[in-house]
């Protein structure tokens, strides 16, 4: 009998069944592993059949150079997969987002990869922090537009996982609104709500004040934290060699936590009097109600890095959703979903990555719709 916690909602079919291999069967196993083995052997099977990506820097909100990679255009493309990343990394090394990717644009999708802002490259273009999605969201939208101009056909869609999920969920809400936005910006002046199909949200950080809380107040969770705060920091001071005079050192040095990292460097630039303050104003979570278009929500029950309470919630505001589609699966941990064998055989998966080709099924049918 299914579980209430993940009976599939009545807008939406319930998906192939996600199955990982024994020794994985953990949220937790499936997270450290997905880190420090699976990442890199995407990395490796994407290097030699990615697209032949041209680098390039484009403009986002505020005027901040954002550094991408596009694909070339597909003769019959479906549409524009526009993705980023999580908290830490570079387009360099995230193995998952480049065989997204490679996947997408073999489905006929053209493809533009950005570093988000202070990440990658672009934290080489510009200082400019994160915001958790207040100005990612409209990047994905100033991206999109510039996109469209180079002749990638719409319908856009963003893509993102963990924290780069919730810029993604801050895309699309940004991108339905643009017509509110008020904003004379002749690079959008061609661009408009209808060109933007919606998102895919994978792990997406739903709930940051919760989910932090529970991960400094768990034992296992601790470590996590700190191996993320550790990631924060190098980020940092690679800020300041780029930019110096920038950033004051010793900010960078009482920056000891995720929270650290946000009060020490991020909620002043962003005009905000506490962390607390910031973390509600970018939180994802009531966005979900107010998303109008198909937008998917990929969600683990057994994810180690957010706060259990918020997966137990899900299915209850799912009568809220009108553009989300929400499949919370019992088993992934945070952007894992490495399928066994059987599983695999059983979709006809060309590899273990059982949530980018469900992401691309989704895609691809609501490409059809």
């Amino acid at each position: 009998m299914r579980s209430p916690l993940l009976a599939p909602s009545e807008k939406c079919q319930a998906w192939p069944r996600f199955t990982p291999p024994w020794y994985l069967s953990s949220g937790l196993a499936m997270t450290i592993f997905t880190a420090f083995v699976a990442n890199q052997r995407c990395l490796n099977s994407a290097q030699s059949q990615e697209p032949g990506y041209i680098s390039q820097v484009m403009t986002g909100s505020q005027g901040v150079p954002l550094h991408v990679w596009r694909s070339p255009i597909p003769s019959q493309a479906k549409g524009t997969l526009i993705a980023t990343y999580g908290i830490t990394g570079s387009l360099e090394d995230q193995g998952f987002l480049r065989q997204w990717g490679r996947w997408a644009y073999e489905r006929n999708y053209g493809v533009i990869l950005f570093d988000w802002r202070a990440h990658g490259k672009t934290a080489e273009l510009s200082p400019t922090l994160t915001s958790d999605g207040l100005y990612e969201g409209e990047d994905f939208v100033y991206l999109a537009a510039q996109a469209k101009a180079l002749g990638y056909p719409g319908p856009f869609w963003f893509g993102g996982y963990s924290l780069g999920g919730q810029l993604s969920l801050w895309g699309v809400y940004k991108g339905q609104t643009l017509e509110d936005w008020g904003n004379n910006n002749a690079m959008l002046a061609s661009f408009s709500p209808a060109d933007i199909g919606g998102a895919m949200a994978i792990c997406p950080s739903l709930d940051s004040q919760r989910s932090l809380n529970y991960l400094t107040s768990h034992p296992v969770g601790r470590y996590l934290e700190k191996a993320i705060a550790n990631k924060l920091k190098e980020l940092a001071w690679q800020l300041h060699r780029y930019h110096p005079g920038v950033f004051d050192a010793q900010a960078i040095k009482r920056a000891q936590s995720i929270w650290g990292f946000d009060h020490n460097l991020v909620i002043d630039r962003l005009g905000f009097a506490s962390v607390e303050d910031y973390y509600e104003a970018s939180s994802a979570l009531p966005l979900l109600s107010k998303i109008v278009k198909p937008t998917l929500l990929l969600y683990a029950a057994d994810d180690p890095l957010f706060h259990p309470a918020i997966a137990k919630e899900l299915p209850s505001l799912q009568d809220q959703f009108t553009g989300v589609d929400l499949q919370l699966t019992p088993r992934g941990g945070h952007v894992g979903y490495i399928a066994n064998a059987r599983c695999r055989q059983e979709n006809n998966d060309p590899d273990e990555n059982w949530a980018i080709h469900r992401t691309l099924d989704w895609l691809d049918q609501k490409s059809l719709s």
